[in-house]
């Protein structure tokens, strides 16, 4: 069976397989948890979810592209914009113009930045050890897997 027949296949209704059994509903229930529980630590530092994401992409993959930033940090592009507005006038990142496209303007985290990302991301890694608790290891690393295919099947970018 392709990927395209088992898309094109009879499938069972909401009401039929149950929400429990919905995978993008408990992946959207799972996310508002996690950022839920990090609410309180982001406003300490005066963050909203898209700066936190931006902030925490750009901890790991520093200076790339406005539109890539927003495929990474799951914010649509007109959302980051503001985001980013915010986080340039706190001082937490930059932007440039890209040297090879003058249309095109790379982001930075700056070390203000840095340090606001490295005190929340305590908080980031205590809300994930939260969400696998009781999950043993190899478990969790076959659940990442699956999220991974998961992702290479519905990717629309090449990162």
């Amino acid at each position: 069976m392709t990927k395209q027949d088992s898309v094109s296949a009879p499938l069972p209704r909401l009401g039929e397989m149950g929400m429990e059994n919905y995978a993008p509903y408990l992946m959207n229930r799972i996310m508002a948890r996690y950022n839920a529980a990090l609410k309180e630590e982001m406003a300490a530092l005066g963050l909203t979810t898209p700066q936190m994401r931006a902030l925490a992409v750009l901890s790991v993959v520093n200076g790339i592209l406005i539109r890539e930033l927003a495929v990474y940090a799951v914010v649509p592009q007109s959302t980051l914009s503001r985001a980013l507005d915010a986080l340039v006038r706190d001082g937490l990142i930059r932007r440039e113009t890209d040297a090879s496209d003058s249309r095109a303007v790379q982001v930075f985290i700056t070390d203000m930045g840095r340090e606001a990302n490295d005190r929340l991301w305590p908080h980031m890694a205590q809300a994930n050890a939260a969400m696998f608790w009781g999950i043993p290891d190899e478990e969790r690393s076959g659940f990442t897997r699956t999220l991974q295919t998961m992702m290479r099947n519905i990717r629309k970018h090449n990162f």
